[in-house]
């Protein structure tokens, strides 16, 4: 008889904020076992597990994490260290144990591992990120599917998070743990930049009479279309503007017109400009 297949391990769930909520339902969902979900506050984790449909609600505290083999910790970046320092402690051998974050930022491998505790004492950690944008936990269960993670770690972390995002139709790209950082400070310009600079570029539309949702929808199209040609055409067929065309008497103009109505956003538009001459090879006539 063909051997059956072993079951999976059953999974706690710590820090369950938006991504973690909507991670840990898509996993549920695709036939995972969310056995825990752990918070601070137990009426939290309590939410969560509502929300996931799966799992037993605890606190950080509680001595079943102890027993636990695979963990998935999607705290907040500046709780990671302080939960997984504390997680390391519950016990002297994690081996045969498999840790997951999904920070951006942290690496779970390399010499600055921020999940160096659980290394030590035999854990194999990884960390797998999506490269999207999660401002609720509904819209992660729409956004996280099919989405592109980044991994990093060791092996069987790295193997397990895999076998998920192939559970979410996803796509995963390997980083180095070193240049984790410079990895997520290039998703934050491409996503929170974005939105920053829209945001910038609407409250001046606003100065000239158009309508906060109309902007926003002309906004969304306008960029949208952007960011289609970026990815048929490259970056330098796609730019286009008065700097691609040397068109210094409007560079001037849009200078002196934002220096009266916001020299904040008249330095951040200088920026921009000097950007776009060096991504087209010409950084002339700005001064």
């Amino acid at each position: 008889m063909p051997r059956r297949a072993s079951a999976p391990q059953p999974i706690a769930l710590i820090g369950p904020g938006r991504l973690g909520q909507a991670l840990g339902r898509l996993l549920a969902i695709s036939g995972e076992r969310i056995g825990w979900v752990a918070a601070r506050r137990l009426s939290a984790a309590r939410q969560a597990v509502r929300f996931i449909g799966a799992g037993h609600a605890v606190t950080l505290e509680s001595a079943e994490l102890a027993q636990v083999r695979v963990l998935l910790i999607t705290t907040s970046d500046a709780a990671l260290p302080s939960v997984a320092e504390k997680l390391a402690g519950r016990r002297d051998d994690w081996k045969g144990s498999v840790v997951l974050h999904t920070s951006g930022a942290w690496p779970a491998g390399g010499a600055a591992s921020v999940l160096a505790h659980l290394r030590s004492r035999g854990a194999s950690a990884g960390s797998f990120h999506p490269l999207q944008t999660v401002p609720s936990r509904e819209a992660g269960v729409r956004n996280l599917a099919g989405c592109s993670w980044a991994l990093e770690g060791d092996r069987a972390a790295t193997q397990v998070a895999r076998r998920w995002v192939r559970m979410l139709r996803g796509s995963a790209f390997i980083i180095d743990s070193d240049r984790k950082a410079a990895y997520h400070a290039a998703a934050v310009i491409a996503c929170a930049g974005v939105v920053t600079l829209m945001e910038t570029s609407r409250r001046l539309l606003d100065r000239c009479g158009v309508a906060p949702n109309k902007a926003r929808n002309m906004l969304q199209a306008f960029v949208s279309e952007t960011a289609r040609n970026f990815a048929e055409l490259g970056a330098t067929r796609a730019l286009t503007g008065p700097a691609v065309r040397d068109d210094w008497p409007t560079i001037n103009r849009h200078i002196a017109a934002l220096s009266e109505e916001s020299p904040e956003v008249a330095r951040l538009y200088r920026e921009l400009t000097r950007q776009m001459l060096a991504l087209r090879g010409n950084e002339r006539g700005l001064t």
